[in-house]
């Protein structure tokens, strides 16, 4: 099968950076799928892993999200069935999607949004698990509850934040707050639902105390060692913090007079370690298909970058890497 992987980690912009080369087909565990990939999306995790990680031997294929067509099924599987068009985000320890085909735990696997294309669709997973798991879990908010208080997104246009804002609106009483810098990054911010949207390149206290809000969460989903001094002034006392990026140290002391509580998000840890409650991902992978299908969610996929080819997967990598990414990027399968 076609494969885009790498044999050297370091910048998109050196020369083999990305290659096409011809892979074998995956081995399909007793509870695996083996998907038919017709979309992929690019994430933080991509580039982290591409430019930081160098392969142990060969040729090493990432990708972290996928859509597309079950065409076989392990042994002991019992949720999907070969036909069945599915979307996931995946298993950092195992091959990942830049392929034709794929092998998937089904534990990890939702069906897909029948409203979506598969390109689409694949835009979804990681950022939903990712912001699923850090609004009910990481910050411990319960369905239906949050009036009164609010939450603060810092880096409320990427992937996550976008789907971050819809899920705190649709879901719980939260007043949300988004950071956002540029007009189009605002707007956009605006479009998912915040409340509010303040400007992170400014001073976050003041203009929290402009609007007169006192946030009892924080999800500080980029720039968090520059923002942490902020976050331990604004929040409130017994609040509650949760991160997804990697500061290279964080004192997080200054925090105990607030009796704060502070977590990481980092969606592959079941899959990681085979938790024995995986299937949390399928079931909400699918909570979210059904909210995309009945129009609750609105999609956050802001641009096609066309069938996966080196030269589109560069683009992806690139755009990525700039900082400036709006939503997601995402392509469709190999032609």
């Amino acid at each position: 099968m076609k494969a885009i992987g790498y044999r050297q980690a370091g910048p998109i912009t050196a020369a083999g950076s990305l290659i096409e080369f011809q892979a074998e087909m995956p081995e399909v565990g007793p509870r695996d799928l083996l998907v038919e990939v017709r979309g992929i999306s690019v994430n933080p995790v991509d580039v982290k892993v591409r430019s930081g990680v160098s392969p142990e031997s060969g040729t090493k294929v990432i990708g972290y999200d996928a859509a597309g067509v079950v065409t076989q099924i392990g042994s002991d599987v019992t949720m999907f069935q070969v036909g069945d068009e599915v979307f996931y985000a995946g298993d950092i320890t195992r091959p990942g999607t830049n392929a034709e085909y794929h092998a998937v735990d089904e534990r990890i696997v939702g069906k897909k949004p029948a409203k979506l294309d598969f390109a689409k669709a694949a835009g979804i997973p990681l950022t939903s698990i990712t912001a699923w798991e850090l609004l009910f879990e990481s910050l411990g908010v319960k369905e239906g509850e949050g009036a009164g208080q609010s939450l603060l997104v810092i880096g409320g246009a990427g992937g996550v934040g976008s789907i971050l804002i819809q899920l705190a609106k649709k879901l719980t009483g939260l007043t949300v707050v988004a950071t956002a810098s540029r007009p189009e990054t605002i707007e956009w911010t605006e479009k998912m639902g915040a409340d509010h949207v303040i400007n992170h390149r400014e001073s976050l206290v003041d203009q929290l105390k402009a609007l007169d809000l006192q946030p009892r969460y924080v999800a500080a989903l980029t720039g968090t060692a520059g923002h942490f001094p902020a976050i331990l002034e604004l929040i409130q006392p017994r609040g509650h913090v949760a991160f997804i990026d990697d500061p290279e140290t964080l004192d997080i002391k200054p925090g105990k007079t607030k009796a704060l509580s502070f977590a990481w998000e980092f969606m592959f840890a079941r899959s990681m370690f085979q938790t024995d409650d995986m299937d949390y991902q399928h079931n909400l992978l699918n909570r979210v298909s059904k909210m995309l299908d009945d129009g609750t969610l609105t999609c956050t996929v802001t641009n096609h970058l066309g069938p996966i080819s080196v030269d589109t997967l560069k683009d992806a990598h690139a755009r990525q890497e700039s900082g400036r990414a709006i939503g997601k990027n995402v392509l469709g399968g190999f032609h």
